[in-house]
């Protein structure tokens, strides 16, 4: 009979590493970030919001010019060193009022989006997870409240609260959490039923825990998907508002206020409109990229 040693022979040294797969351990946060920083569009999109928001916050306490400060002598001018956008009509400097425009009008779209999804991820999840008879009468008043226009919410708010920011946030956030709340209750429902679902309940799990710990976590990639296209349809929203004149009255100065006070010279001093729209315009791209580079990265299943 033969011994063990006879059956086997000892491995060289070079040989024991020939189906070793080496392969770096990362985390979720961190497999998601790798994959969002090779989608070119979506890191440039994240590199000019920062800018913008970073210039937003601090521009206006580091300009030597007040948002509202007139000097006439220097009215409708041009792009210069003193001035770099120029100044309005009442000699104010365009620089300063297009970074302060900025800030109210991402503070509208962030605070606006961050109420809108607390509301819609918890009547979402409730009514999907309960589900029956609850889930019925808790969609039927999300198809009365989105059958009314959003603008007419928004009209109706601002002849009751007055042109100003919280009216404006006010009126986004009456309908705007519809949506989210109809994608959060469409992935509770589809996941509900899985498995790791069925074993939290099985395994005595409260209620509470299986919505928010198991359910709510694992929809996180529609959800922030969502809020990325959330923040610049609320902006969007607050600059045509204001610039059909029913938005934040003076001596705030938003983006739309910035674009709706130089419509009545835009033949003759066409920049002072096209500032403020190109800080929209790119603060909208940079959130939609941003949204394509995300969607990417928390579904790479998804990707062709």
């Amino acid at each position: 009979m033969l011994s063990p040693d006879e059956f086997f022979e000892p491995v060289e040294d070079w040989e024991r590493d020939t189906e070793y797969i080496a392969m770096e351990n990362k985390s979720f946060g961190r497999d998601v970030w790798s994959r969002f920083c090779r989608n070119r569009r979506a890191l440039f999109g994240l590199v000019c919001l920062t800018a913008v928001v970073v210039l937003a916050i601090f521009g206006p306490m580091v300009s030597p010019y007040p948002y509202d400060g007139m000097d006439v002598a220097v009215k409708n001018q041009g792009s210069s060193i003193a001035h770099w956008f120029g100044t309005d009509q009442f000699g104010r400097d365009t620089f300063t009022r297009v970074l302060y425009g900025a800030r109210i009008s991402l503070m509208i779209g962030f605070v606006a989006t961050a109420i809108n999804l607390v509301i819609g991820v918890l009547y979402g999840g409730i009514a999907g997870y309960v589900g029956g008879f609850a889930d019925m009468v808790l969609m039927r008043i999300v198809d009365i409240i989105y059958a009314v226009p959003a603008m007419v919410y928004m009209i109706l708010l601002m002849l009751l609260l007055g042109s100003n920011v919280y009216s404006v946030m006010i009126g986004i956030c009456v309908s705007g959490w519809i949506n989210m709340a109809r994608i959060v209750r469409s992935q509770v429902i589809s996941l509900k039923e899985q498995e790791f679902s069925v074993a939290a309940f099985v395994m005595g799990a409260s209620t509470r825990r299986i919505l928010f710990r198991h359910l709510l976590i694992n929809s996180l990639g529609p959800i922030i998907v969502s809020v990325t296209l959330m923040i610049p349809q609320a902006i969007f929203t607050e600059a045509f508002l204001s610039f059909i004149g029913i938005g934040i009255s003076a001596p705030m100065a938003s983006l739309g206020t910035l674009a709706q006070d130089a419509k009545m010279q835009l033949e003759i001093y066409p920049m002072q409109m096209i500032w403020p729209v190109a800080v929209i315009c790119l603060v909208i791209f940079s959130l939609n990229f941003m949204g394509e580079g995300l969607e990417e990265a928390l579904n790479p299943k998804g990707k062709r």
